[in-house]
This record gives structure tokens, sequence and C-alpha cells, in this order.
């Protein structure tokens, strides 16, 4: 006999507008300009958002962030020292087609408890990225 599955609502693009805009407000604060990728279950780009004097590499390091903390179910903050050399995912940054990035700013979304999304920033100091990340993820109802 199998166990009922409870259905989870996915990431709309509601909750994306809503992260991109927590996500800004924390780095605004900070003073921070930086670029916002909101990304569903699938890696499929649900909001973008680049600040008008960010860097124009925060665009992808913000897109590469929320792809692979999204990929690993995990904040790419706690990746960081697994690419180091003698770590497990040392090889992992070059052996996929679609380029991951282990610099903080990247942080999967939850909802009960399910990966339903990610979120990654790019532009500020990576430990700043992954704190506007994170506070956009802590403001998500």
């Amino acid at each position: 006999m199998s166990t009922p599955t409870t259905a989870v609502a996915p990431l709309t693009t509601q909750d994306a507008e809503a992260l991109v805009e927590a996500a800004r407000r924390a780095a605004e604060a900070a003073g921070v300009t930086v670029s916002i990728t909101v990304l569903d279950a699938g890696g499929h780009l649900l909001a973008f958002r680049r600040d008008d004097r960010a860097v124009l590499i925060s665009g992808e390091t913000s897109t590469r962030k929320a792809y692979t903390a999204l990929q690993l179910n995990a904040p790419t903050a706690d990746l960081v020292d697994a690419v180091q050399p003698g770590g497990l995912f040392h090889t992992l940054p070059t052996a996929l087609d679609r380029p991951l990035l282990f610099i903080a700013g990247g942080v999967p979304v939850h909802r009960d408890g399910r990966l339903i999304g990610a979120i990654g920033v790019g532009g500020g100091a990576p430990e700043q990225d992954h704190s506007f990340a994170t506070a956009a993820v802590e403001a998500l109802v």
C-alpha cells in the first residue's frame, strides 16, 4: 500500500517577484548594487533583475549561483570548501555542461520541506550576496 503524498504548491511568478523585491531591499539597505535571479524547481527562469549600476557579470553569477543551489539543494556558501582540491566536489565544476558556481549567494527555496526553486544574488561580496538571498527566502511567506 502506497503512502499518499501531499502536493506542494510550486514557486509562482508572484513568489519570484517577492523574492526579488526582498533581496533588492536588503541590498539597497546595504548600499550594494546587485543582480537577482529566481529559478523554479526545473531550473527555469521565473524572475531576473539587475540594478542599473551593478557590474554586468553579476547577472551571470546570480544565475549560476541560483542554478548551483537548486541542483545541489544547498546554499552555495556551504559548498565553497567542497570544490577545493581534495574536496568532495573538486571536479564537479568542470564535469557538467551547465556551469555551476561555488561562490556564496545562491540559496535553495523550500516549501513544506520540498525544494521548489532557488535564488541567486551577485554583485556584492560573497557574504553580502548570501545575506541578501537568505533575507529574501526568509521573507517569503
